[in-house]
């Protein structure tokens, strides 16, 4: 279980993303029926610690803290400095326990020196991920997308990507409730779609606009019905193929693959929430049949909706059994 959390404030630190994880671990926000973390800010020595904006920020706690720590969370930070000895110690010692590590942008820097990314998938902000490639090459780094979750080691994308990578970690660790408790109080999505290529600068920028927002408030109010794309394609007066097109383009993903997203979204919660059997959550979130939404979970997050409900339901109804699917479609 996620408990203590720590943040190393590193020399040159960036405050947008030390604030993100400052904004999602350190507020506490059980008054909402959110969680609370027992949160620290550490630096190897402390005192003031610089940051890249020219600023410094006085840090009283050393890295003693982060020995026992749940999270250790490494924000972006000038690249080209040294690691401190002891930050290198204290990340290598939390990855051997199975504690949790994340980096945010230029983060995942550090936590290659420290031979963390080794023989894992990572990302970093899309300006920086060819030269993590070069000089790191036993990390595999995917420059397109928010962030990957790599065996208990988690790296995200340039700035706000941070707010993704964090709330992932809070939904994967104590469910889509507490994430959304976080997200409500930040005005942020809980989950976004699309990757950082979206991001990146091209030839011809691409149209962003609100023309989905009306069509989209829609399917999220009619997820338990079949929903094709030639009538969402009607509702926004293009054609399907038209539709699609610009679905891609606006939101960073397919209509489908959107779907999909929120129906798991409202699947976890009443899951979390409700009493409802698993035929009756996979009627409310449009999955048709719990066979079809177990297969969901298990693609998607990684467990069962009964094994979810157990870990997650925060009602005291005795756990529905695992009903017994087709062979094809147990992954």
């Amino acid at each position: 279980m996620l408990k203590k959390v720590v943040l190393l404030a590193l020399p040159h630190v960036a405050p947008f993303e030390f604030g993100v994880v400052c904004e999602v671990f350190g507020i506490d926000r059980s008054d909402m029926g959110g969680p609370a973390f027992d949160f620290h800010i550490v630096t190897p020595e402390p005192g003031p610690v610089s940051t890249s904006l020219g600023y410094t920020m006085l840090i009283t706690e050393g890295l003693a803290a982060a020995d026992d720590a749940d999270l250790i969370a490494v924000p972006a930070h000038l690249i080209d400095q040294p690691v401190h000895p002891e930050v290198v110690r204290v990340l290598r010692e939390a990855e051997a326990r199975g504690a949790w590590i994340l980096s945010v942008c230029s983060g995942a820097f550090t936590l290659a020196v420290a031979g963390i990314l080794d023989g894992r998938t990572a990302t970093t902000h899309w300006m920086h991920a060819a030269r993590l490639a070069a000089d790191y090459p036993l990390t595999v780094v995917n420059p397109d997308v928010l962030f990957v979750e790599d065996r208990h080691v988690i790296s995200s994308a340039g700035t706000a990507a941070g707010i993704d990578a964090c709330l992932h970690l809070v939904r994967t660790e104590l469910g889509a409730a507490a994430a959304n408790v976080i997200a409500r109080r930040m005005v942020v999505p809980p989950q976004r779609s699309g990757g950082q290529s979206q991001y990146i600068a091209t030839p011809v920028a691409p149209v962003q606009s609100d023309s989905f927002a009306d069509v989209t408030e829609w399917m999220l109010n009619h997820l338990d019905q079949e929903l094709p794309v030639d009538e969402l394609a009607r509702r926004a007066l293009m054609s399907g193929r038209t539709f699609a097109r610009r679905f891609r383009a606006d939101l960073g993903t397919t209509p489908a693959a959107w779907l999909n997203k929120q129906r798991l979204i409202r699947a976890q919660l009443l899951l979390e929430q409700s009493d409802l059997g698993l035929e009756s959550v996979a009627a409310e979130t449009g999955f048709g049949s719990a066979a079809v939404m177990r297969h969901h979970f298990v693609k998607v997050l990684g467990t069962t909706p009964a094994a979810y409900r157990r870990t997650f339901s925060v009602t005291d109804t005795a756990p529905e059994p695992e009903p017994t699917f087709a062979l094809g479609l147990r992954q």
